[in-house]
């Protein structure tokens, strides 16, 4: 097997083992039916959603992080972010399209979060959300400080639905799953691998429950018995709070976005 393939069987072997496992309780036929044909909330300039950081390696809470949407323009929602502590790593603005796809946010190189602007938007919600549905994307990754470009790889499923309790509340939400090629080669280290769990609500129009865990290979260290594997953190997020400045319909020109993302 090649390194990719043995570092993805890892990862993937690591959730197996743990954070795949339902957290809250699956949802029946109908209601499921439901939540996925239903209109998700849209973001309104003033609204505001904090979320604790937990370390799930070990249960300990790093501190919070909290999310304020400054603007909404035609195609685009600005959020300033910020958080409880300083070692947190992160970005002071995010941009999101309507449906929350990611059009400026960070991805972890190499335990690093690195901030970056993509071209098409990272597939984070590529509505419909079917149970079952899967994509394979390819989006462009600058940079904006330095105008470093990356190719990042998304491969992601829509697990199925469930309902699950934060300490903002009870929520119905559909469990999607993506596995993230970050491509950051650096010398000796193999790009990053990161996996992603959201739970997102589309009563919120956001997820209210978050998993992110990364790893990679140093090839410089390798054995007999193979090569240096790093972990990285395993960060879960959880809604803490939420406010709406105004509560509106998803608008169809909106839903339709995801209509755009093609497989690679």
């Amino acid at each position: 097997m090649s390194l990719q393939r043995v570092l993805t069987a890892l990862l993937l072997a690591l959730l197996s083992g743990g954070c795949a496992a339902p957290i809250g309780n699956s949802l029946d036929g109908p209601r499921t039916r439901a939540l996925i044909e239903a209109r998700p909330a849209t973001r309104a300039a003033g609204d505001i959603a904090v979320y604790r950081v937990i370390n799930a390696y070990n249960g300990e809470v790093r501190g919070e992080i909290r999310y304020r949407v400054d603007k909404v323009e035609s195609a685009s929602v600005v959020v300033s972010v910020s958080a409880s502590s300083p070692y947190m790593g992160v970005a002071p603005t995010e941009v999101y399209t309507m449906e929350g796809n990611w059009l400026r946010h960070p991805v972890v190189n190499h335990d690093r979060p690195t901030d970056y602007d993509f071209a098409p938007p990272y597939p984070a919600y590529p509505f419909p959300l079917d149970i079952g549905k899967s994509w394979s994307m390819r989006v462009n990754a600058t940079n904006p400080l330095t105008g470093q470009r990356r190719s990042v790889r998304v491969d992601g499923q829509v697990l199925g639905a469930e309902r699950v309790s934060t300490p903002a509340g009870t929520f119905d939400t559909i469990k999607i799953r993506r596995l993230v090629y970050a491509g950051d080669w650096e010398g000796p280290l193999r790009e990053t691998q990161i996996l992603q769990l959201d739970w997102y609500a589309p009563a919120l129009g956001r997820s209210v429950r978050a998993e992110s865990n990364s790893q990679w290979l140093d090839v410089s260290r390798c054995s007999r018995s193979g090569c240096a594997l790093f972990r990285g953190d395993w960060d879960v997020l959880e809604l803490v709070s939420h406010s709406a400045a105004r509560v509106s319909s998803f608008p169809a020109a909106a839903r339709d976005e995801g209509k755009g993302l093609t497989a690679d």
